[in-house]
């Protein structure tokens, strides 16, 4: 049955006392009023204050008023005759001082009596009662049903949640919706919640599970939900045990609709909706989160994950907010699109958004477009909420991803930020359980575009704007300017810069020198003759691809590295002689056609994974490959130069793949 909400005037309060506030208060917070007019009705000067300010909210806030005329004549109510005329005629008598307010009473008579209502005249009182009960039920189930209209694309959602993982079996159903910061969890929740609690006994929606446990402690959000199921606002919890005790046996036998929104740790569901025994049989249990680890620790086995607006649904939202619309002004459709591409699906961009641009100039707009990444603070202070939760190396994980290897294959990352001393297998697994990544069919990472640019806007945050003090450099023009301006700084810890030919790293021979905690270093396609002289210790992993040098330089030992990845590159040999690697797993020379032989491996025992293929001008492998004791893969395949393969010793019991093939 619905639940329905009711407030009644105070039995006990005296005649000619003034209107309680509380009274006020739930006039105004009501979507619906019923006036009962009884023949001594006009004689309360209370009643008559209430029924002016219904007819107030009924003109500003769209209070929906119905009327019921008890054992009086709706015409002596509309035209103030008989004992409404004898009332008034007391009232005119006692307020000679005030007489503006007698008057707001007959006009407020005069308006309401305008509305349709009901006669009870040979009704049954018990069957009239029924008879408006259900005129009430049925408007709101109407109500609701119409709720999800007013957001663009969540019938889609419902529909999805609703048959697959809900349904209406006799059950307890427990269920977590999850996502990234935005997409719209708890609005869906919201709206399932409103369109189906009248298929309960009781409900509760518990808001903002996540700031309010930290304010106020998860006993008082237990106490709002046995205030909620139980209408005692009697209820006092001291404690969570007390509250956990009371829920599992105040509940136990009720069918109830119940969202917990925003859980970002298991203790919260524990306390809350521990087990689903808890519940009488049909309930519903929805949960949302951005983390998607807090429902598998819960054992919460049915999960769904909101998927982003589509272009025509994002439109919508987008031109609702920004024209209160759904189609663009005249002269804004090119100005929309540009703002709904950059949004990339997010409803909380959307709507933000949009609601900055509302009543602006196309001058304004174009200014706008160029300057988004220094506006959208409330929607990167929402996205921010997840990282902010991190442990610091998932943060750093995070900010790499970000800055450097979106649309790279997952096991590479995890290749390269393990290289450079990161748990990152676990580390990608807490990013995607928290909405913070995805993966897709190739098994490519991604992230939302906003995403990347919080990661992006917090570097430059923590750096104080300073360039040189950035931990992470991505932007061919920025690292131009550290290096021109002599300002790079132990701060820098990576660097990966996109293909750019032009960019002339000669020009500046000692540009690592002050680098002393640089771990990675991505220069594909340029020229780094001398600067590899100076790379640092600390260096844990170098991509060169496409690189011009012939070999590595003398003096090149970084003492931590860990991953040489040098494909496409021009180089003839590694290095001369020995060169001292003691932590080096991985040597990738892929394709390098003008490579004729290989180094000396004396200096590099730790090595695990060494490709050659596609080096077709090889035609020498060293021997001290025989002693590589840890080395598992080798790849040879199309090195059609190479005639004979050096002695495989027994030390080289790791070895568990050789590509050979031509």
């Amino acid at each position: 049955m619905m639940k329905i909400l009711t407030f009644r005037d105070d039995e006990e309060l005296e005649r000619g006392k003034p209107i309680s506030l509380e009274l006020l208060k739930a006039i105004e917070e009501s979507r619906f009023a019923i006036v009962i007019f009884s023949r001594n009705y006009a004689f309360s000067t209370w009643c008559l204050d209430e029924l002016a300010k219904i007819i107030r909210c009924m003109r500003e806030t769209g209070l929906t008023v119905w009327l019921v005329f008890y054992d009086v004549d709706p015409s002596n109510v509309r035209k103030q005759t008989g004992t409404f005329g004898e009332a008034f005629s007391e009232h005119e008598n006692r307020f000679t001082e005030n007489i503006k307010k007698v008057e707001i009473w007959r006009d407020a008579l005069r308006e309401v009596t305008n509305l349709s209502g009901w006669h009870l005249q040979d009704w049954h009182e018990s069957e009239f009662i029924q008879h408006i009960v259900e005129e009430m039920m049925e408007k709101l189930s109407s109500k609701s049903s119409s709720i999800s209209k007013n957001f663009i694309g969540i019938e889609s959602k419902v529909a999805k949640l609703i048959p697959s993982y809900l349904g209406f079996k006799n059950d307890v159903c427990m269920i977590g919706v999850y996502g990234m910061g935005g997409i719209g969890k708890t609005t869906l929740a919201r709206v399932v919640y409103d369109e189906f609690c009248s298929h309960f006994e009781v409900s509760s929606f518990i808001a903002n599970v996540r700031e309010d446990s930290k304010k106020h402690g998860l006993h008082r959000l237990q106490q709002q939900l046995l205030v909620d199921i139980l209408e005692d606002k009697n209820i006092d919890i001291r404690n969570v045990y007390e509250g956990v005790d009371m829920i599992k046996k105040r509940i136990c036998h009720r069918k109830v609709l119940l969202v917990i929104d925003d859980v970002n740790q298991l203790d919260q569901l524990e306390k809350l909706v521990g087990e689903q025994d808890w519940f009488g049989l049909g309930s519903w249990i929805i949960i949302t989160t951005r983390d998607e680890h807090v429902l598998v620790q819960h054992g919460v086995l049915k999960r769904y994950k909101p998927e982003l607006l589509n272009n025509d649904d994002a439109s919508k939202l987008f031109c609702l907010k920004a024209f209160k619309m759904e189609q663009p002004k005249e002269g804004y459709m090119q100005l929309s699109l540009k703002v709904v591409e950059y949004a990339n699906g997010l409803p909380l961009a959307l709507i933000t958004l949009g609601s900055f641009l509302v009543g602006r100039t196309t001058d304004e707009w174009k200014s706008a477009l160029d300057s988004f990444k220094k506006t959208k603070g409330e929607i990167f202070d929402i996205l921010k909420i997840s990282y902010d939760g991190l442990e610091e190396m998932w943060k750093e994980i995070f900010l790499d991803i970000a800055c450097f290897f979106r649309g790279r294959t997952k096991d590479i990352v995890i290749q390269i930020l393990e290289n450079c001393g990161f748990d990152a297998r676990i580390g990608i697994s807490v990013l995607l359980e928290k909405s913070l990544l995805t993966i897709d069919d190739n098994e490519c990472l991604g992230m939302h575009d906003l995403l990347a640019e919080m990661g992006e806007k917090i570097i430059r945050l923590e750096s104080g704007g300073k360039l040189g003090k950035q931990s992470r450099l991505w932007i061919n023009e920025d690292l131009h300017c550290v290096l021109e301006n002599d300002m790079a700084l132990e701060a820098i810890q990576a660097i990966a810069l996109p293909w750019k030919r032009n960019f002339k790293f000669e020009e500046f021979p000692e540009v690592f020198l002050k680098m002393s905690n640089l771990r990675l270093l991505i220069i594909n396609g340029f020229d780094i003759p001398d600067a590899l002289d100076f790379a640092p210790n600390s260096l844990k992993y170098l991509s060169l691809d496409y690189s011009s040098l012939k070999c590595l330089p003398s003096s090149f030992q970084p003492k931590e590295l860990v991953h040489l990845d040098l494909p496409f590159s021009k180089f003839e040999y590694l290095w001369e002689g020995e060169k001292r690697l003691g932590k080096l797993k991985f040597i990738d020379l892929s394709f390098s056609t003008n490579l004729i032989r290989t180094p000396d491996f004396f200096g590099v025992p730790r090595l695990v994974q060494l490709k050659l293929g596609g080096c077709s001008n090889l035609v020498e492998i060293h021997p001290s490959i025989g002693q590589l004791s840890r080395l598992k893969y080798l790849d040879l395949i199309c090195c059609v130069s190479l005639t004979n393969l050096p002695s495989m010793s027994a030390e080289m019991q790791s070895l568990t793949t050789i590509r050979l093939y031509v």
